[in-house]
């Protein structure tokens, strides 16, 4: 079984390192972390680089010149995994909203399903505190009313960056079908695994905010993010489990 855990990065200098090492004392032996920068100026990606002089053959960076964006960022480094011979891939952040401690709880489940989500909003999953009711209220009804109400999904958390997917169903899904950017890219990779019939489990996660840098969730992306589930809809609406893409 070979683990590859898919980090896109933008200015995370800060966090790389404490990350790296959180994910290797995690002692999972076929664990393997691909780092995916987006020509960070704050030097992540060199930092990257140095990182795996420290993890040989088990530490990854692939450094982004093209545009620039989440979605193209995971889409690069979820090819690159499949092409390496990933069995299974993680996406995360790398500011620690994500915690690593939760990848063993996906592999135990991961066996039985086709994706495996760290969610905020299922029975005993939690958001940061320091939240507070105005913005925990709007990401849960972005999440689960708005989203929902328009694509028909029965995910919670339909915006969820913490996932395990099996190598069969991103070679499945046919990662050529998925063309959004930024935070809807999420809403599109859980509305497709849908439409195509895959089993989707939600586990609870505690969901922390950023320990150090800024978050890059400001409100006009939220808001370019809701608009653009209807296009999310328009593109996919037709799809069936028998349109999954086969060897």
């Amino acid at each position: 079984m070979k683990l590859t855990v898919v980090i896109p990065t933008y200015n995370e200098a800060d966090n790389i390192q404490p990350m790296t090492r959180a994910l290797f004392d995690l002692g999972i032996p076929e664990l393997e972390l691909l780092i995916v920068d987006d020509e960070s100026p704050d030097g992540t990606g060199l930092l990257a680089d140095d990182l795996t002089t420290h993890y040989p053959d088990r530490m990854h960076v692939i450094h982004r010149t093209g545009p620039r964006g989440l979605g193209r960022a995971y889409l690069d480094g979820f090819r690159w995994a499949l092409d390496n011979g990933a069995d299974y891939i993680v996406q995360m952040d790398c500011d620690f909203s994500h915690s690593p401690k939760y990848i063993p709880q996906f592999l135990e489940h991961i066996a039985h399903y086709d994706v495996v989500v760290g969610s905020r909003y299922v029975a005993g999953g939690r958001t940061d505190e320091r939240w507070g009711w105005g913005r925990w209220l709007l990401s849960w009804w972005a999440n689960s009313v708005y989203t929902r109400l328009i694509l028909g999904c029965q995910v919670r958390d339909v915006t969820a960056g913490f996932k395990c997917w099996r190598r069969e169903t991103l070679l499945g899904i046919d990662l050529s079908r998925i063309r959004s950017q930024g935070y809807v890219f999420q809403v599109e990779m859980a509305y497709v695994t849908e439409k195509l019939g895959y089993r989707v489990l939600e586990i609870p996660i505690y969901f922390e905010d950023r320990r150090i840098g800024r978050s890059k969730m400001s409100i006009p992306v939220k808001i370019e993010a809701a608009l653009r589930v209807w296009e999310v809809r328009m593109r996919h609406h037709r799809l069936r489990p028998s349109d999954r893409l086969t060897a």
